[in-house]
């Protein structure tokens, strides 16, 4: 059967991941990524094509990330049981269906059925950190997750800026083929870079209804995960309300650029790809939880600067840049704090984490362009800025509470 091999845990100790495995683990960690991203810098052009409002066109990302919280809760606890290989195949080809649902939807309920579904299918970055974790020596989790995690965000840069620039020459859904193009080929080449693992007597006899319902013991013994899945929650609703707050704003009539431009300004994204590794080894260092701490601090200081420069486009680039360094990072150091613990637990305690991060990208789908609907600019901005301020200050409660008691000798 497809999901017979299950992954390995405690009876067996799993071969390491070459450098070529982990880099190839990268891209494949992009790709899977990068579909939800594509209706970022599009997502105006893609509202006057079925005829919706600004405020409407939001439900698109949300069910996405709705959908997505959904999948995480009911499908990633199956890698503390089954082959993490055999359900990222499955779960990348229900990614294709979704995307070619949407690439060929004649109707706004057709395209925002089509992303609710690539939602619920996008697992796959999500078991391939817990994938990695158990075949990694630990003086290397931070360096390894930071590799993965910089995977993910070269895939989301180049899901906007692309997206950006495809539709202004070729039309929105040209962005969309080339999606399907690009998961249908992944899928294809998942089964050769990701090895077959031993069986794991002790984590498969679990039944399904058992996997879920040690969800909640899981919270009761590891409460951290509470407050890390919040930190990212914030986080990530954050950045999903800025972005598509920002390409409203840049190509509504106060500024008037293209969706190419909202595409080119995504491009900063490229620092972290290079930067994420550095503070991965970084935490690996002095700790995750008073790095986070730091992060935050600087994330904060950086958003601050889009209330004043938010209408100026070379301005605007600072706090873009800075929130491209740092975010990232936040993300790499919360999972460390539970990726560090037994690797039976990684898969499920990953799963906690993720529905509080997509929870919150729902609400920062449906806030991003309500608010701009409402407020413009000036409203998106603050609102962002003050959620900076309130990631700070779980941040700096969960250094207090945890110190770094698990940080590498």
């Amino acid at each position: 059967m497809l999901l017979a091999d299950s992954e390995p845990a405690s009876l067996t100790s799993p071969a390491r991941l070459s450098k070529a495995q982990e880099y190839s683990l990268a891209v494949a960690a992009a790709v899977v990524t990068a579909n939800a991203y594509y209706i970022h810098p599009i997502i105006g052009d893609v509202a006057d094509h079925f005829g919706v409002s600004t405020a409407g066109i939001g439900l698109v990302p949300a069910l996405n990330q709705l959908a997505l919280a959904v999948g995480i809760l009911l499908l990633l606890p199956l890698g503390d049981r089954y082959s993490n290989r055999s359900l990222t195949i499955v779960f990348t080809i229900g990614q294709c269906a979704g995307l070619l649902a949407m690439t060929l939807a004649q109707s706004f309920t057709v395209f925002a059925a089509g992303s609710t579904l690539l939602g619920f299918f996008t697992i796959a970055p999500y078991l391939l950190p817990a994938y990695a974790s158990k075949r990694v020596a630990p003086e290397r989790l931070g360096h390894v997750t930071a590799i993965l995690t910089a995977g993910v965000i070269f895939g989301i840069l180049v899901a906007r800026v692309g997206a950006g620039v495809m539709a202004e020459y070729f039309g929105w859904r040209s962005v969309y083929w080339a999606a399907s193009a690009a998961m249908i080929a992944i899928t294809l080449t998942l089964p050769r870079i990701m090895e077959k693992g031993s069986r794991d007597k002790s984590v498969s006899k679990l039944a399904y209804g058992a996997l879920l319902a040690s969800l909640l013991s899981l919270v009761r013994s590891h409460r951290e995960i509470l407050l890390s899945g919040a930190i990212q929650g914030i986080g990530f609703g954050q950045f999903i309300a800025l972005w598509l707050g920002l390409a409203l704003h840049l190509t509504g009539p106060d500024m008037g650029y293209g969706t190419d431009v909202v595409g080119y300004l995504a491009g900063f994204a490229a620092v972290s790809v290079a930067t994420t590794p550095y503070w991965g080894r970084l935490a690996d260092r002095i700790g995750p939880r008073k790095a986070r701490v730091g992060f935050c601090v600087v994330q904060t200081a950086g958003i601050a600067l889009l209330l004043p420069f938010g209408y100026n486009l070379w301005l605007l680039m600072i706090p873009i840049l800075i929130g491209n360094i740092v975010g990232p990072a936040i993300d790499v150091t919360s999972r460390m704090t539970f990726l560090s613990l037994e690797p039976e637990l990684r898969t499920r305690l990953t799963t906690i984490y993720i529905v509080l991060m997509f929870i919150g990208g729902a609400i920062g789908s449906i806030a991003g362009t309500a608010i701009y609907d409402v407020f413009g600019w000036t409203g998106v901005a603050s609102t962002v800025l003050a959620s900076c301020v309130a990631l700070t200050a779980i941040a700096v409660l969960g250094y207090r509470l945890y110190g770094d008691r698990d940080k590498a000798a």
